[in-house]
């Protein structure tokens, strides 16, 4: 006859691999297609995401836009897997009008503001209002900005409110698919533009500021449920969680991001 504790031993071997087993059955792999704005935040959160969930997410990085490689749109119509996209809130609303992402899972996450950067330990301009930032604009040698939303209005709208689009067509230049601090970091623009989100992370750049407000333009992040999605509920989860945890907020907070309360309209 088997010794009772051996009995025990054996009952809790069988009880470990079921729920090895069963807990591997539930657990999901969550593919998530993110830009930049939120990539910093997203990144540092998920760590904690997996652990409360046991949940795997595997991440694609590109622009929210674009016809590099890397843009999401891209990575879409080459029929890369994707489960959460995570991106600038009007490229997302495309997105949704192609049939790419549902509808009424769309939730607007973070606001965006654009700021500036130097090279660190280089002069910092004066940027505190329209006037200032079009001096400094038209001292810089060299200025950056990025293909995405940001670099999209300083382009297209900002340098014409300035009322210096034509000076700035031959020193400044759109950056593709690099983060626009790296660029600044290295010494190939004076200047960089880019949302503040994105330029935190960069070593070897100061911020000097956010635009004042006469120039400023907010993006929204947002995030949905590709149609093709293989684990949307583990998705819905993931979004819940950047919606709703107080680490989330916390993080995004720190990030530079200003976070939207769930169920608010943008």
């Amino acid at each position: 006859m088997r010794p009772r504790s051996a009995e025990f031993r054996s009952l809790f071997a069988g009880l470990a691999v079921l729920l090895l087993f069963t807990g591997a059955a539930t657990a999901a792999e969550v593919r998530v297609m993110i830009s930049g704005g939120l990539t910093a935040a997203f990144n540092a959160l998920v760590p904690e995401f997996e652990r409360q969930t046991g949940n795997k997410v595997l991440v694609a990085y590109g622009p929210s836009m674009g016809t590099t490689i890397n843009a999401i749109p891209v990575r879409l119509e080459r029929g890369e897997p994707a489960d959460v996209l995570i991106m600038v809130g009007y490229a997302l609303g495309d997105l949704i009008k192609k049939g790419k992402v549902i509808e009424a899972s769309r939730v607007d996450l973070v606001k965006s503001p654009i700021g500036i950067a130097v090279k660190a330990g280089a002069s910092k301009p004066d940027i505190s209002s329209a006037d200032a930032v079009k001096r400094a604009l038209l001292a810089a040698k060299s200025v950056a900005y990025s293909d995405s939303a940001s670099g999209v209005y300083i382009s297209t709208e900002m340098f014409g409110k300035l009322g210096i689009a034509d000076q700035m067509k031959d020193k400044a230049r759109m950056i593709p698919a690099t983060p626009v601090g790296e660029i600044v970091a290295k010494g190939e623009a004076e200047l960089g533009f880019q949302q503040i989100s994105e330029l935190k992370p960069v070593k070897g750049i100061d911020i000097v500021g956010p635009l004042p407000a006469e120039l400023q333009k907010i993006t929204v992040f947002s995030a949905g449920i590709a149609t093709g999605a293989k684990e949307p509920e583990a998705g819905k989860a993931l979004i819940k969680f950047l919606t709703t945890s107080p680490v989330a907020k916390e993080e995004i907070v720190e990030s530079g991001l200003d976070p939207i309360p769930t169920g608010t309209t943008n």
